[in-house]
């Protein structure tokens, strides 16, 4: 075959120079890159295992495609929101309808699409050249030998992964904060194999392989596969569960019931609960709100509080994943609400999936948040239009969740620049290291201005629901709350077993209307405002407050009902403690059950 002229080889080879380029993209930005020896290191491993097996570019070109297709959202990411595709913007991308997608990126999206429409015909030309060349074939010796070492490299890889590396050093969790993270259970027994010596290993992370380009986009891809196959056994535990629930007057229904899951608010935070500082100057002057002053959370990490929040699954199960009930979504659907999950959360991870799963049971979920906990962040208002539309939808009945990001570190990336009222923050200050006590005025300032503005947002959505004559009600629970060097204590964030981050904000609103319809639910509320309860009452409560009931309800839990019962608050401190049979230690608030915990299951 004549071979083609130079110029076309010239831009296969560019072509593939340019894709292995994408991860260092960031620096044009001014965004810093970890381990850039290492990126380009395993790119050029990949690129010469690849040539080895297919001997030909014409034969592993299609492997491209996906880094072709990608390559737009890649640099889109980038640009606007400081980081790369994850599994939670795939979820994103797979489950966004073309309207939403349409309507988020306004005129940005006919650019997006010319130019995916550019990178697939860029796909094809290259493809042409590829498959009309033999000049890049690898035919000499070399290539039986790279590939018989590519073959030892993957069985040892595959090895070690089953059996072990011998002094393999214990890799930092990410979730080291989070003490909560149960163990899985493991499926194989340990292998009576040897384990491998470390230097047989790769020297560098496997991980980080999935941050390299263009192969490391099928890693990401065998992540986000992962976590659909986690998240689809999760819903099939559940997927045969019914309520069968039921309107007590289906002619005398509230119209609108919202759930507002806020993220590591503290209770003493709140000027509402009585804070010197004026954090809810608006919230305060609501007539029809009603605030919990003894509400806790049994454990201090999202993933797993907020199931115990909107399900029925007990505080002492919450280590354990999934649960074989839904939530409460489903107890309205089935009583003829039309539910929405609206979340500025992320959708997809290590600590969001056991979330999604129940997010899934809604009739309409929006996951808004691209940025994931970045400074690329949105503010939690862009949960505004889409609540909007909710309301404004013709359904008769609904019910609407709202997962805030709330008071996420960092603090100062959770409010706009008008609510930075308490200073020194941390605004402007750059990577600030959240274990820095040097930092604790920054960083307590901080804190508080975005409880400001959680209740401003807050007040944004009362504001909305007064419009009209609707008989609402809204619920507000923190998953957790924060440690903050408080006193003498030098912990900060959350994962601690003390009082500072088991005590959370709660409270609940309702309209005029509301309340005329159902004022024993509204005197209940009122009379149990200082009862000692837990997020285990919330489930209970949100459907009492939607007139609904099922058989074997437990209205006992039920903040709106006389027949609300006192139950064992229970927190995971060193065991299961009995939070209303313990100790306060020390200036951290440490939880200390003054019998003895009962074990973790």
């Amino acid at each position: 075959m004549q071979t083609l002229p130079r110029p076309a080889h010239l831009a296969l080879v560019l072509t593939y120079l340019v894709l292995s380029a994408v991860p260092f993209f960031p620096l044009t930005l001014g965004l810093p890159l970890a381990r850039p020896a290492q990126l380009a290191g395993m790119a050029v491993f990949a690129w010469i295992a690849v040539w080895a097996v297919f001997k030909r570019p014409a034969c592993f070109h299609w492997l491209l495609l996906p880094a072709f297709i990608a390559l737009p959202a890649e640099l889109y990411l980038y640009a606007y929101y400081g980081q790369g595709i994850s599994t939670h913007h795939l979820g994103i991308m797979a489950e966004t309808s073309p309207l939403e997608a349409m309507e988020f990126l306004g005129a940005r999206a006919w650019l997006m699409l010319a130019v995916m429409v550019g990178v697939v015909a860029w796909w094809a030309a290259t493809w042409k050249i590829a498959l009309a060349t033999r000049d890049f074939d690898w035919n000499d010796r070399s290539r039986p030998l790279v590939l018989g070492l590519v073959i030892i490299a993957a069985v040892l890889f595959a090895y070690g992964q089953k059996v072990g590396v011998t002094g393999a050093p214990v890799k930092p969790d990410p979730a080291a904060n989070m003490r909560y993270v149960a163990s899985a259970t493991p499926l194989i027994a340990p292998s009576i194999l040897p384990p491998l010596p470390r230097w047989t290993q790769p020297p560098f992370e496997v991980k980080a392989f999935a941050q390299s380009w263009p192969f490391g986009v099928v890693a990401r891809g065998l992540d986000f596969y992962k976590e659909r196959v986690y998240l689809a056994d999760l819903h099939r535990r559940s997927a045969a569960f019914r309520f069968d629930a039921v309107q007590a007057d289906p002619a005398n229904t509230p119209d609108v019931i919202v759930m507002v899951l806020g993220e590591s608010a503290r209770f003493d935070r709140w000027s509402l609960n009585g804070y010197a500082r004026p954090t809810n100057p608006l919230l305060s002057q609501e007539p029809n709100l009603v605030s919990m002053s003894d509400l806790i959370t049994s454990v201090s990490a999202t993933r797993l509080s907020v199931p115990v929040i909107i399900s029925r699954k007990p505080a002492m199960q919450s280590l354990k994943d999934g649960f074989t009930e839904k939530s409460f979504l489903t107890a309205f659907k089935e009583a003829g609400y039309k539910t929405y999950w609206l979340s500025n959360q992320i959708s997809f991870g290590k600590f969001d999936t056991p979330v999604s799963v129940f997010a899934k049971e809604a009739d309409a979920v929006e996951f808004l948040n691209l940025g994931g906990f970045t400074d690329n962040s949105n503010y939690d208002e862009v949960l505004f239009k889409p609540f909007a539309r909710a309301l404004a939808d013709p359904a008769p009945k609904k019910l609407i969740v709202l997962h805030t990001l709330g008071s996420h570190w960092n603090y100062a990336h959770r409010y706009p620049a008008r609510f930075d009222q308490w200073k020194p923050s941390l605004v402007g200050v750059h990577k600030p290291v959240l274990t820095d006590t040097s930092m604790e005025s920054q960083l307590n300032n901080s804190y508080d201005n975005s409880i400001l503005y959680t209740d401003w947002f807050l007040a944004q959505l009362v504001a909305q629901l007064k419009t009209g004559e609707r008989a609402a009600a809204l619920m507000y629970v923190a998953d957790h709350g924060q440690t903050l060097f408080d006193g003498a204590c030098r912990q900060v964030f959350h994962g601690h077993n003390n009082q500072h981050e088991f005590h959370v904000p709660a409270f609940a609103w309702y309209s005029d209307a509301y309340g005329a319809r159902f004022p024993d639910k509204v005197a209940q509320l009122r009379a149990h405002r200082t009862a000692p309860l837990s997020t285990e009452n919330i489930f209970h409560t949100l459907v009492d407050l939607g007139d609904i009931h099922y058989p074997g309800e437990t209205l006992e839990r039920s903040i709106a009902s006389a027949r609300l019962a006192r139950h064992k608050r229970y927190v995971d401190s060193y065991g299961w403690a009995d939070y209303d049979n313990a100790r306060i230690k020390g200036d951290c608030r440490e939880v200390i059950d003054k019998g003895t915990p009962l074990p973790r299951k």
